[in-house]
């Protein structure tokens, strides 16, 4: 049974509270630093109070990540919701070059990776935000391809996929840097290295 207009009002209205605190929480911090920008600030320029923040957000630190459950729900459909017959890896080469990408080349990544980076406790949540997201994608890969949930192979497969965007990171064409990650997972190292041993036999 489909919602009625007022929850859908409600939903709306909740995406649009919780939109604009974590906008204001990412002004404050580039232009304060994350430490000395205070919750009540925050909750000052988003014009709520802090109980209605932390409503949204269970941490500061969870202000700066604002889109950590939408990525891993994303991940998460690019392996159960891809076109049947497609492989694991190709579907998330497609999801990473939809997604992933786009977000390489906004002007304000920077920004914000330079946040992260120069602020220990944003780091230290960024890893283990990123062992979950791990998990979870392995976890599901092993479900699709029929394995125990802590199959190895499918763990390192997640992993590994999850650190493309840090090997793209701050690269001239992060096109181009993706898809030879994934050319490398799809074809293995040894075509790779059979590839490239052979365009240099050929230029001698």
């Amino acid at each position: 049974m489909p919602d009625s207009p007022a929850v859908g009002r409600r939903e709306r209205k909740k995406a649009a509270t919780r939109q604009a605190i974590a906008d204001a929480a990412m002004e404050l911090f580039l232009e304060h630093g994350f430490e000395r920008a205070s919750v009540r600030d925050i909750a000052d320029r988003a014009d709520v109070s802090t109980t209605t923040l932390f409503a949204h957000f269970p941490s500061k630190e969870a202000l700066v990540f604002d889109r950590e459950e939408d990525t891993e729900a994303e991940l998460v459909a690019a392996v159960r919701e891809r076109p049947a017959g497609q492989d694991v890896v190709e579907a998330l080469r497609v999801h990473a070059l939809r997604s992933w990408v786009s977000i390489e080349s906004d002007p304000r990544h920077d920004r914000f990776t330079a946040l992260v980076d120069e602020t220990p406790a944003l780091r230290t949540y960024a890893e283990r935000m990123w062992m979950r997201h791990a998990i979870t994608l392995g976890t599901v890969i092993a479900e699709e391809l029929g394995r125990e949930p802590d199959d190895p192979a499918c763990s390192a497969l997640a992993r590994f996929v999850l650190q493309i965007p840090t090997m793209a990171k701050g690269r001239h064409d992060p096109r181009t840097a993706v898809e030879t990650a994934f050319d490398l997972l799809i074809h293995g190292w040894r075509s790779q290295h059979d590839a490239v041993t052979g365009a240099e036999g050929s230029r001698r």
